[in-house]
């Protein structure tokens, strides 16, 4: 497993590589409007601040992550919140996933209109908009599955669907975490049983998603808080086969859990979504042999511009509060060189402070950081740049961006 050192070392040893023909300006936003990038731009074309995904680091986690579940018998359906790019979930399933999660009714629509199946949609859809919109999406994409924590909002849905002359997948949503959910075993068993006796829904399974145990630090602790957590939904599923109620179904689990989880009999699939990109906030939690998470591979950055150097150990670069998510107490991590701190400087700059050969910035330098949270921040940007080594060999747009509905 990687270390910060070792991951930083490695990021310094890169080598260089030198783009060819320089392009204008109007010719770089005519081909990044086209997606024509491959073997023609590199990232000293690109305008700041710019999302860059490492393509080698991307589809080294993905594939580590199939395998692993794999391995252990478990199906894959990654949670499109985290990249909201379709043609990420296209690479996901492709790789042997089942679908795509999706948080809001919104994404999903998003997804399905760029040809996604296999959707789990893991918030309630409540309301009559969200309903009818529910509605549709399943006329187009029969094989989605609506998240259900609520008997009024069962009956609703039945209704609708009823009226459409459809049937709707339904999935019980447990509160195992601190969000949504019907308390596990008995309450969830009544709600099961309802739907069983309704002609218009049917039970697909159930969903446990313990998003607080994903980040606990330290390992065991982690372990401790995520076994605790899913045997209440693993009870709940046998409490519900044990009723003559079939229950196929029990879809948990996170990037900070996959290797805990899949030790839980009676879990049947994991919706992990950070794991193809990492950030910083998931280097901090600690791995199974030391304090750096290192189970998968930085792949999401910022790539920023040296603006302004207003003395010899400060530098300003284009990327302060609109470029980064801001939701956790730490900042972006410098991934190109050593001797950088960054700061938040407002809206459009961060400040840097120097020491040692950082000192040596001049304008114009590009420089690259880490993330602190990669779901809010994939959500700022409307393009992902794709690319290996120093060119950018793909452009992909982030389909769902600012679909919070």
């Amino acid at each position: 497993m990687g270390t910060r050192r070792s991951f930083l070392a490695g990021a310094l040893a890169a080598p260089a590589v030198v783009s060819g023909r320089r392009y204008s300006a109007v010719e770089i936003g005519r081909m990044l409007a086209r997606g024509d990038v491959r073997g023609r731009l590199s990232k000293e074309d690109l305008p700041t601040p710019a999302l860059l995904l490492d393509l080698d680091a991307f589809e080294w986690n993905v594939s580590r992550m199939a395998e692993h579940l794999r391995r252990h018998g478990l199906a894959f359906r990654p949670h499109g919140k985290t990249h909201k790019c379709a043609e990420i979930a296209r690479r996901l399933i492709r790789a042997g996933a089942v679908g795509c999660c999706a948080a809001k009714i919104s994404e999903a629509e998003a997804f399905a209109r760029e040809g996604i199946g296999g959707l789990l949609i893991t918030t309630p859809v409540v309301g009559r908009d969200k309903i009818e919109r529910a509605v549709r999406l399943a006329r187009r994409r029969p094989d989605t599955i609506f998240s259900v924590d609520n008997p009024r909002n069962v009956a609703d849905l039945d209704e609708a669907a009823r009226a459409a002359g459809i049937r709707l997948n339904l999935a019980i949503d447990l509160h195992v975490g601190r969000r949504t959910g019907v308390m596990p075993g008995e309450p969830a068993l009544r709600l099961a049983e309802q739907i069983q006796s309704l002609r218009h829904v049917r039970l697909a399974g159930l969903q446990a998603y313990a998003g607080h145990a994903s980040h606990v630090v330290g390992f065991e602790r982690r372990r401790q808080v995520s076994r605790e957590a899913m045997e209440q939904a693993v009870h709940t599923r046998r409490l519900l086969e044990s009723k003559g109620i079939p229950c196929p179904l029990l879809s948990g689990g996170s990037t900070g859990t996959y290797n805990i989880d899949v030790e839980i009999p009676g879990i049947t699939e994991l919706q992990p979504g950070s794991f193809i990109f990492m950030d910083v906030d998931y280097n901090r939690i600690g791995g199974r042999d030391g304090d750096f998470y290192g189970d998968f591979r930085n792949a999401l950055t910022v790539l920023s511009t040296v603006i302004s150097k207003p003395s010899a150990d400060t530098a300003i670069v284009d990327a302060g509060l609109k470029a980064f998510s801001t939701d956790k107490p730490f900042p972006p991590e410098c991934r190109t060189r050593q001797g950088i701190s960054y700061s938040f400087a407002g809206d459009e700059h961060g400040r840097l402070t120097l020491s040692g050969e950082a000192r040596r910035l001049e304008l114009g330098d590009r420089i690259e950081f880490v993330i602190p949270h990669c779901d809010p921040t994939v959500n700022l940007y409307d393009r992902i740049y794709c690319v290996r080594g120093e060119l950018v060999e793909a452009c992909w747009r982030i389909t769902a961006r600012g679909m919070s509905q």
